[in-house]
């Protein structure tokens, strides 16, 4: 008769613990010594499965319009032609609502690419043409101002001499990407590889968009069936649970700071355009831009902006930068809140932690991203740590602990 082999359990978790360590250390040593390596063999990597997170990113973008769509439009408009939502017209709504998101989606590419580029092409050859005209004009008003101090006049002299030099370095040489038609085509030529392989990336994670919006709620039942399958329940739920709030917190930040960010732009245009300043396209686009960084966002954007139009005209500049103040509060404690919400619930230097951190690890997309990452940080190490006290019976009250 065969004997049923029985696992011991000691020996089986010392088994593991062991092969750990060495695929640890093994992992430790390869990091080490061969990083070339390895950084080639993600980057290999990367590049296989680049359409298939190109798909989940857009598809994740756009869930929610897509939701909107049905909800708000949609499914009104099935009601009021009396149309029964059973399965087969619920499959005719979502086909009709991923058109309708689909033809959003590539409108705005069309516009963001086409017109808008246009335009900011057009404010940037405009700039780089009458650069050294503002630059006199500048030169002049300056001197002007600070003719009772020389000592002073000429140190600014200086310091705007070494600035117009590099800022017409920048808009005259390499730079000059919308300016110089040559250099352009000299860098597609020398990228057509990277430029296709990167459309067609593009296009096949729009294809795989498109089969993942149709049947997210279908995957996402999968992945609570094999949760719950490979999984207690309890952790199973907790894992669950832990995956909606990052999705609250993280889709809900950056969803929120990208509509945010629009209007912000679009309102920044209006006000430029009611003030008759100079370039509101280019100046509408950087301030929309950067408004996405939080809290750094709006100054980065405000400085050349105001550097622009002081350039042009001193005056304007100064009606401009009061605008612009008048525009971050009415978004700081009005829009951004509305939007937005407590979506973090981080304090004012939690934010400048994260983002200083994560900008310096990621640079731009770290200070875009790197507030609601580390929200979720913050928000894991603070649900252990009140677990922790509520099993030593402790309070959990902050308040508590500052005597």
């Amino acid at each position: 008769m065969k004997m049923k082999y029985k696992w011991d359990k000691k020996y089986l978790y010392w088994g593991v613990t062991a092969f750990s360590v060495i695929v640890a250390s093994m992992g430790v040593y390869y990091f080490i010594f061969h990083r070339t390596e390895i950084s080639l063999g993600f980057s290999a990597i990367r590049k296989i499965v680049m359409p298939i997170i190109d798909g989940l990113a857009i598809a994740y973008l756009l869930s929610p319009v897509l939701n909107s769509i049905e909800r708000n439009l949609l499914k009104p408009f099935f009601n009021l032609l009396h149309i029964p939502l059973n399965e087969k017209n619920k499959k005719r709504m979502r086909y009709l609502g991923i058109l309708l998101t689909m033809i959003c989606f590539l409108f705005i590419i069309y516009f963001l690419f086409n017109l808008l580029a246009v335009q900011i092409s057009e404010s940037v050859q405009s700039f780089s043409a009458a650069f050294p005209l503002y630059m006199n004009n500048l030169y002049r008003y300056i001197g002007e101002l600070l003719e009772g101090n020389q000592e002073m006049g000429e140190m600014v002299m200086d310091w705007l001499r070494n600035s117009s030099t590099t800022i017409e370095s920048w808009l005259n040489g390499d730079f000059a990407v919308f300016s110089q038609l040559k250099f352009v085509l000299k860098n597609l030529t020398g990228s057509v590889l990277g430029i296709a392989v990167g459309l067609w990336n593009f296009i096949l994670g729009f294809v795989i968009s498109i089969y993942l919006l149709n049947s997210k709620e279908i995957f996402a039942a999968q992945g609570k069936k094999i949760l719950y399958g490979l999984f207690q329940e309890q952790r199973a739920t907790l894992f669950i649970h832990n995956l909606r709030f990052t999705h609250r917190t993280f889709g809900g930040f950056i969803s929120g700071k990208i509509l945010d960010s629009i209007l912000i732009g679009l309102l920044c245009f209006v006000g430029t355009t009611l003030l008759k300043m100079p370039y509101p396209v280019l100046i509408s686009v950087i301030i929309g831009v950067t408004n996405i960084i939080p809290f750094f966002g709006p100054y980065l954007g405000a400085i050349p902006t105001s550097f622009i139009i002081l350039m042009v005209s001193p005056v304007k500049c100064l009606y401009f930068i009061l605008f612009i103040l008048v525009l971050q509060q009415f978004d700081g404690n009005i829009l951004g809140p509305k939007i937005l919400g407590d979506s973090t619930g981080l304090s004012s230097f939690w934010v400048i932690f994260s983002i200083t951190l994560f900008g310096g690890m990621w640079g731009v997309l770290g200070m875009v991203v790197g507030v609601p990452f580390f929200a979720l940080i913050y928000a894991a190490i603070k649900a252990l740590c009140n677990m922790q006290l509520e099993e030593k019976e402790l309070s959990t009250d902050t308040k508590q602990y500052m005597n």
